[in-house]
């Protein structure tokens, strides 16, 4: 069993981690100024990272967009802004840890075979080895990786907007830290980058949630602690549908700062109408320093907000 590191009360240190597929909307706008303020509220630093480990799924120049669109937004990394394209031996490395701990296995399931299985991988792969040489992903052993831990499942998620949570980890539902197209997946890389940068707490929409036990079982069988985690309300259009890219969220206008600031502090919550037409004629800098001094975390709402 691995030594969990249990760190001290350390400093506060959150992120915004967008992928560069298109320009921030205004969804991504409400979860970047939301983990921000979170950060200052607790006298923290806030570090951004480009996650741009999906060629397929990238818009050229995109994270140039999206870095120049925080700044204009006041919304800039304490850090040097870390590239997961940057990050293949680190990736690598850990692919080769979990190797040699037997914590992995080879998986050369097609496409077709998966999609009848719905939504439950069945570990066929475990128990029937694919060849050598065949094209294959790589999948966690996620039973093997508990009872490294000698954990038969993992505590309940204290969620910082959402309160306690039974979120469900079938041990055998076993999920792919490297693609099949030899890309690394998203959840080894994000718990490997959080991990390297020291992250204590991440803000972001409760759309991951849903991604949150995988994680924490990566972060313990990689003998670390999880950060603590917030899922923040979804921002919706009227037909109750994720603002998003792949969606066709239209892009911020970073002409409109102040405007698009005040109305992401009216859509979490910290202003209304009234207050929002007199704060968007303050300085970008002044709208954040009055939202850090209105954020609490524990107020905002738990349902979906239409944008």
């Amino acid at each position: 069993m691995p030594t969990i590191i249990r760190q001290p009360a350390t400093p506060y240190v959150g992120r915004f981690a967008p992928s560069p597929s298109g320009p921030l909307h205004m969804g991504s706008l409400v979860c970047a100024l939301a983990s921000y303020l979170d950060a200052r509220a607790n006298n923290g630093q806030w570090l951004v990272r480009i996650e741009d480990i999906d060629p397929p799924r990238e818009q050229a120049g995109a994270h140039s967009l999206i870095l120049e669109s925080l700044a204009k937004h006041g919304l800039e990394s304490d850090q040097r802004v870390l590239f997961q394209s940057q990050r293949h031996d680190a990736y690598s490395a850990t692919l080769n840890t979990l190797a040699q701990r037997q914590l992995s296995y080879r998986c050369n399931c097609t496409r077709a075979r998966l999609k009848q299985l719905e939504s439950l991988y069945d570990q066929h792969c475990l128990s029937l080895a694919p060849p050598p040489n065949s094209l294959s992903a790589i999948r966690l052993n996620q039973q093997a990786a508990l009872l490294s831990l000698d954990k038969p499942t993992l505590d309940p998620l204290i969620d910082g907007v959402l309160g306690p949570l039974q979120l469900p980890l079938d041990p055998h539902d076993d999920f792919v830290i490297h693609r099949k197209d030899g890309l690394f997946a998203y959840q080894l890389a994000v718990v490997v980058d959080d991990i390297e940068q020291g992250i204590t707490h991440v803000v972001r929409g409760a759309d991951l949630l849903s991604t949150t036990n995988k994680q924490r079982l990566l972060f313990f069988t990689l003998g670390s602690s999880p950060p603590h985690y917030s899922h923040i309300p979804l921002v919706t259009d009227s037909r109750g549908h994720k603002l998003s890219k792949q969606n066709h969220a239209p892009a911020i206008q970073s002409t409109e700062a102040t405007a698009n600031l005040t109305f992401a502090c009216e859509l979490l919550g910290l202003c209304n109408n009234k207050e929002r037409t007199t704060l968007q004629h303050k300085s970008v800098t002044t709208i954040l320093q009055w939202a850090t001094g209105k954020w609490d975390i524990r107020a905002l709402p738990t349902h979906p907000i239409i944008g």
